[in-house]
């Protein structure tokens, strides 16, 4: 059957761990559900899953392959495309792709993450998922011991530098001109023996393929061998204005994500969301756990809605039977 004839119970737009819990719960739930996804996950780059019981080390490519495989062993579709919009037409929503069909679905589960929009500084993004990270508890065991440097974007950095200090005992807040310190934060930071630098960052300083430090504006070179930014997460649910979603800005940090509540549901019936799409710091683990929540939520609002239609026709049918 041609997927633009085709009414889907579930549409997920995003194929990562989220979509893809999420894909699967409603397939074995006997659900039609199509997961849409453009293959532009944060943490592709990445040389291996962290965090995720059973699967330490996975190459991410790996994981969605298999989540993949596991989708389309219960009856439910994978479909390649990026999302261009969505729009409502009556009790159903209507996506259009890059590549000019279209999808319809009584229901939608935006699993689309964010965007790591990185600082402007030479050779960061060639390093990402590399020895230049964010999360502690994705890579933290990966860098322990080593020589270790906190890019500062805000007043956040200096959590993030004690933070981190549980991995290493060499590590350095990068002030880099944002950032200045509270008397009770200098002395956080000397009680755990975390230095300070106050230059400016300039770039990045790469031997044999591996991050030896920093340049600072002075023209000096501070040897670092991991450094740890703070990107904005941005997200990538840009799709949805049609539907009157706007995604609102982080409590803490750059960055934007769409609201919903413990189950997923967004503020537009019929819509929920997953994964970084609504919660920046989920992990992969998390990610998944989160998409099977929202499935099951997305499963019993269906359940209703078809109750709800049998008991209509039950009372149209006995309505017809002529009296005797």
């Amino acid at each position: 059957m041609n997927r633009q004839d085709q009414l889907f119970d579930v549409a997920v737009i995003g194929g990562g761990p989220a979509g893809l819990s999420a894909g699967v719960a409603l397939a074995r739930a006997l659900r039609s559900v199509v997961v849409i996804d453009a293959g532009r996950q944060r943490n592709l780059q990445a040389e291996g899953v962290h965090g995720f019981l059973s699967r330490e080390g996975v190459r991410p490519q790996e994981l969605l392959g298999a989540g993949r495989d596991e989708l389309l062993s219960f009856g439910g579709e994978a479909l390649t495309g990026f999302v261009r919009s969505a729009r409502r037409e009556g009790d159903t929503f209507v996506l259009s792709l890059d590549d000019g069909s279209t999808c319809t679905a009584r229901r939608l589960l935006i699993a689309a993450g964010i965007a790591d929009e990185l600082p402007d500084l030479p050779g960061v993004a060639e390093r990402w998922g590399r020895d230049v990270l964010y999360c502690p508890y994705c890579h933290g065991w990966e860098v322990r011991n080593q020589s270790l440097g906190v890019l500062a974007a805000d007043a956040h950095a200096v959590l993030q530098a004690l933070t981190f200090r549980q991995w290493s005992q060499d590590v350095t807040l990068l002030l880099n001109g944002t950032v200045t310190l509270s008397p009770g934060e200098a002395e956080q930071l000397d009680a755990r023996n975390v230095q300070v630098v106050d230059g400016r960052v300039r770039g990045l300083v790469v031997q044999d393929d591996r991050l030896t430090g920093v340049m600072l504006d002075d023209g000096s070179a501070l040897p670092l061998e991991v450094l740890a930014v703070s990107p904005a997460a941005v997200s990538k649910a840009n799709m949805l204005q049609a539907l009157g979603l706007e995604p609102e800005g982080l409590e803490q940090g750059p960055g934007t994500r769409l609201a919903t509540d413990e189950s997923g549901l967004t503020s537009c019936p019929g819509v929920w969301a997953a994964g970084n799409a609504t919660d920046v710091s989920a992990q992969v683990m998390t990610a998944a756990a989160a998409g099977l929540k929202a499935a099951a939520a997305i499963n019993a609002d269906l359940v209703r809605e078809d109750t709800r239609q049998a008991v209509a026709l039950a009372r149209a049918g006995a309505a017809q039977v002529p009296a005797r």
